[in-house]
């Protein structure tokens, strides 16, 4: 089972990037996913998580209202739209995917042990 993450890059200030991360090996159609990301020197933080249908999402706050998270199924693909950066979004950003199916638990899934999957990161970096 692999998680393919790609998208990121350089942006300035005020720029969009959209973050894509395609799983293979296995369908995580009916299995919560999500995006974390890790700046240096920092722990890894919830970023956004979306249920296995695509209807119920959340974001952490410093991200409310700029980042969108959804999903294709039928691409085994969840995506991270990310809308007016900040210097502060500059980290390494992580998809993860979960294993139990038809679960979504926000209370759960803002910790990185909750998800079993991760793909390999893709560095954004924003430039001020």
């Amino acid at each position: 089972v692999q998680l393919q993450a790609s998208g990121g890059g350089l942006v300035q200030a005020g720029g969009s990037l959209r973050l894509s991360c395609a799983a293979s090996g296995r369908t995580f159609s009916s299995n919560a996913m999500g995006w974390f990301r890790q700046a240096p020197g920092k722990e890894r933080e919830f970023v956004a998580g979306i249920n296995w249908r695509g209807d119920i999402t959340d974001y952490t706050d410093s991200v409310k209202g700029r980042f969108g998270i959804s999903r294709d199924n039928a691409k085994n693909t969840v995506y991270l739209q990310m809308n007016s950066l900040k210097f502060e979004d500059t980290a390494v950003y992580y998809c993860a995917a979960d294993t139990k199916a038809y679960s979504y638990s926000y209370s759960d899934y803002a910790w990185p042990h909750a998800w079993p999957y991760w793909g390999q990161g893709t560095l954004v970096t924003v430039s001020s």
